[in-house]
């Protein structure tokens, strides 16, 4: 039988997932279905023609990277929230201005989640509407819809291959330097992974704090979320 500190771990590790759930899976197929979108409407229909142009959350949905990685951060303590969906396919060379159209389409996955949370930010007005049952548990959604679409936006916008910053970068820069550049891609996810955890973790068994996500995104998130809240009129 589970003793009662596993029962109590086990209530909050599905307190957690509950509240974040949703928000996770809206922030991630909007992000993905917004990239699809804006190429299709630019001239690339890759992505509409696999699908992915759809706010059906199972076409984005990444075994790994959207439910076991998210759901491994929600559990361990002091972790935070991090993850990602299955990349929409995009063929540049179908794209009627392929260097202006690809920082559009870049930009639209961010834009999505800047939007999102504004969104969530104007739906906080609704909470005093909710019945005593689920007034908590809604509240707690719209306000981890606000920070996590927020995170996304800002870490996505990091100016590293593969992210979209990354490929807004690559679209701005002339030809040498943008090629160049773009050849970053193929350590891209070994630089995050090595920023994110690997450099913090070394940092501090030196006494330093080198915790290169909070400089890159929880500033910024900060910044942003005073702004969302304001222009909802939640300021």
């Amino acid at each position: 039988m589970m003793g009662e500190g596993t029962m109590g771990w086990l209530s909050d590790a599905l307190t957690q997932l509950s509240v974040w759930a949703l928000p996770v899976l809206i922030a991630v197929t909007m992000h993905e279905a917004a990239h699809g979108f804006v190429a299709s409407k630019l001239g690339d229909p890759t992505a509409r023609l696999l699908g992915r142009v759809t706010l059906n959350p199972i076409a984005h949905i990444d075994p790994i990277g959207t439910i076991l990685l998210p759901l491994v951060m929600l559990i361990l303590p002091g972790s935070f929230l991090f993850g990602y969906a299955k990349p929409v396919p995009i063929n540049p060379m179908r794209l009627g201005n392929p260097r202006r159209d690809m920082i559009l389409v870049a930009a639209a996955g961010p834009g999505a989640n800047f939007l999102l949370a504004f969104m969530a930010a104007v739906m906080v007005h609704t909470v005093p509407w909710m019945p005593d049952w689920f007034v908590t548990w809604w509240a707690a959604n719209l306000k981890n819809a606000i920070i996590l679409n927020l995170m996304l936006g800002v870490f996505n916008l990091i100016p590293l291959p593969p992210l979209d910053g990354g490929r807004i970068v690559t679209g701005i820069l002339p030809d040498t330097l943008a090629f160049r550049f773009a050849r970053i891609e193929r350590y891209g996810l070994m630089i995050l992974i090595g920023g994110i955890f690997l450099v913090p973790y070394i940092g501090s068994k030196f006494g330093y704090d080198l915790n290169i996500f909070s400089w890159l995104v929880w500033g910024p998130v900060e910044f942003l979320f005073r702004i969302v809240v304001t222009l909802a009129g939640l300021g």
